[in-house]
């Protein structure tokens, strides 16, 4: 089974939920164009959070979910808005949300937790999850350690539940990768859809960046987020290398994706994005950056074959 078959969607891909991009408005857009969008509510108060669910059944027919971060202060409200709403699908980020799966699936939610590793992937099973997105550190933003290419296999062996791939997934040769390591569908960020509302200034970064053009910053305090290298990275690695805590490396970071999403600011701002902002050329209608991934996939398994 692909995920677009577990979730009555046209194609088998999630938007990821990034906080101040994952709009209402966007999932709204990625779902009209076939896919199943989602709702971040990093950075969302729950009013906010609850009035950007109203708002996007306004805006689409179609499933739609949302995105909790479970490190988000006032996360016990988000998760009972989500389960109050009753939200087609809910993915978890940072942590265990095992407490609250029962809710949510008491709701009708079908519930898919990010997972880095192996073994949080087994608790979320045990806990009632549906399926788990494996998310490799080639990933844009908060990143663990393990690689799609080893992460996604040993998850899907580990685990009884769908798996879907996230990280390093921009064109059809790595979606069909993606199946042969397991999993049955596919998370991308889709910065440089038409419909994504970050600001131009950043969506030119991506397009510009080259292979090596990431870094990972917060590793030394447990804090890993991938960004496009800039002013405020090496200024914050420089810092990192010198022995700075977690508390004086905020100062870099603090409002910084704000800047970058809203102002546009790619000196300070945390242009998060993911390894294969490289193999990105050129801005896309959503529904054709599904359609070429989807056809780009069965266009290199026909290769194969031969």
């Amino acid at each position: 089974m692909r995920l677009n078959e577990l979730l009555g969607i046209e194609f088998p891909f999630i938007q990821g939920g990034m906080a101040n991009i994952a709009t209402a408005e966007f999932a709204a857009a990625v779902s009209n164009a076939g896919a199943l969008g989602l709702i971040g509510a990093g950075g969302m108060s729950p009013e906010v959070f609850q009035d950007s669910i109203r708002r996007c059944r306004t805006l689409t027919e179609k499933p739609f979910g949302v995105n909790i971060m479970l490190m988000h202060p006032q996360v016990e409200q988000l998760a009972a808005i989500a389960a109050q709403e009753k939200v087609a699908v809910v993915t978890t980020g940072a942590g265990d949300p095992a407490r609250f799966i029962p809710a949510w699936k008491e709701s009708g939610a079908k519930v898919f937790p990010v997972v880095p590793a192996v073994a949080l992937a087994k608790v979320v099973a045990r806990a009632g999850a549906d399926a788990v997105i494996a998310e490799g550190t080639e990933s844009g933003g908060h990143v663990g350690e393990l690689t799609t290419m080893a992460l996604v296999p040993q998850v899907a062996d580990a685990v009884d539940i769908p798996v879907i791939a996230a990280g390093g997934i921009a064109d059809g040769r790595q979606l069909l990768a993606a199946y042969a390591l397991g999993a049955i569908g596919a998370q991308v960020g889709l910065l440089v859809s038409e419909e994504c509302p970050i600001h131009e200034n950043y969506k030119k970064a991506v397009l510009k960046a080259k292979d090596r053009d990431t870094v990972v910053t917060g590793r030394s305090v447990d804090a890993p987020v991938r960004i496009l290298r800039n002013q405020m990275s090496r200024e914050y690695l420089a810092r990192e290398k010198a022995g700075a805590d977690r508390m004086e490396l905020e100062h870099y970071t603090l409002g910084s994706l704000r800047r970058a999403v809203f102002d546009g600011d790619t000196k300070t701002g945390s242009l998060m994005a993911g390894q294969v902002a490289g193999m990105l050329h050129e801005i896309k209608p959503l529904r054709q950056i599904f359609e070429e991934l989807n056809s780009g996939c069965a266009k290199r398994l026909a290769e194969l074959e031969l």
